[in-house]
């Protein structure tokens, strides 16, 4: 009410003509409309501006770049950016001034193309961790979205850990480096690995630190092969030998154990330096020479098991991890 009393009333202004009906507008509407355009921001077709998000649904994103109607722009030009919020400020390509309803119509995909190249040269040069959007499978690898260029992700460079299912990650939004540029053939190769790599380098050093001969850890089977067990500790890897699974004969590792499985191991040796770490799973059970029948006695007749000949005789094993030589010349009369 106080602002009210300080407004003051136009002399010329004809109060009886406007009751009346009459009162002449001294501005016409052509210049009500120039004066309304000099408020809005001068924009050109074929050009890249910011905008605000002012809405968000499935299908489309209201922006906002300061003309007199806001632009729509297909929510699939976002998948890369799935945190996207209203007011956040965005690049969006005038592709036409005004469509047949009079809408602005705006590309994002395109205003990331337009700066893309020299944004993933620059990445590149900075070492920039960038967020990418994973397309789909592709031989030897993925196909990520960065920056509106199609990038490779080789299969190698996706984790630290061998990808039994590429599918998993397709349109998924993650963070990348990027590790080659061919500037001939335009070509960009990005690495997820190498992000996980530097973090557990650090996590390596830490749990290095504190581990101690005989003690007792939780690992996940990362990897199996005809040598032994590959144990992830939680960021640092341990190897059981083939020889540490069991006190028995082994063939295989796959007879003891399965890829994903969590088992107790024991730490029977580590090289800091080298960041190797000797891993055991038959220490953790009992010695078979502690499960033979304490009343077994030379002369007393048992069944075995033969698991290896050689020239020289035969080894027979009688209990798990208890083996005995039957002599050649003792195999027959």
């Amino acid at each position: 009410m106080e602002n009210l009393k300080n407004i003051q009333p136009r002399e010329d202004f004809n109060w009886e003509e406007f009751e009346a009906g009459g009162a002449k507008v001294t501005v016409s509407r052509q210049e009500q409309e120039a004066a309304y355009d000099k408020t809005l921001n001068t924009i050109k077709e074929k050009e890249v501006v910011m905008g605000t998000v002012t809405a968000i649904n499935k299908r489309e994103v209201v922006i906002n770049v300061g003309y007199k109607s806001e632009g729509v722009v297909p929510a699939t030009e976002f998948r890369y950016n799935p945190d996207l919020k209203v007011g956040e400020e965005v690049e969006v390509y005038i592709e036409n001034q005004e469509d047949k309803k009079g809408q602005l119509v705006l590309s994002h995909r395109k205003a990331r193309a337009a700066r893309s190249w020299e944004r993933v040269n620059e990445a590149l040069e900075k070492d920039e961790i960038v967020k990418g959007y994973v397309k789909c499978r592709t031989k030897g690898g993925m196909i990520v979205d960065v920056f509106g260029i199609e990038a490779f992700l080789p299969g190698s460079q996706i984790d630290v850990r061998p990808i039994r299912d590429y599918d998993a990650f397709v349109d998924k939004t993650m963070e990348f480096k990027i590790v080659k540029i061919n500037q001939e053939y335009k070509n960009v190769v990005v690495s997820h690995k190498i992000l996980i790599e530097a973090e557990l380098e650090q996590q390596k050093k830490e749990i290095i630190g504190k581990l101690e001969k005989g003690q007792v850890l939780e690992g996940v089977v990362k990897n199996i092969t005809t040598y032994g067990v590959f144990i992830d500790l939680g960021g640092v890897d341990g190897l059981i030998h083939i020889t540490d699974l069991s006190w028995g004969r082994v063939a295989h590792p796959e007879e003891i154990v399965q890829l994903d499985q969590k088992i107790n191991v024991v730490i029977l040796d580590f090289d800091e330096d080298r960041k190797r770490i000797a891993l055991g799973l038959k220490q953790l059970m009992p010695h078979p020479w502690d499960a033979l029948d304490s009343e077994l006695k030379v002369g007393d007749k048992v069944k075995g098991r033969v698991v290896v000949m050689a020239d020289y005789g035969a080894f027979v094993e009688i209990a798990t991890g208890v083996e005995g030589l039957i002599h050649v010349s003792e195999m027959s009369w």
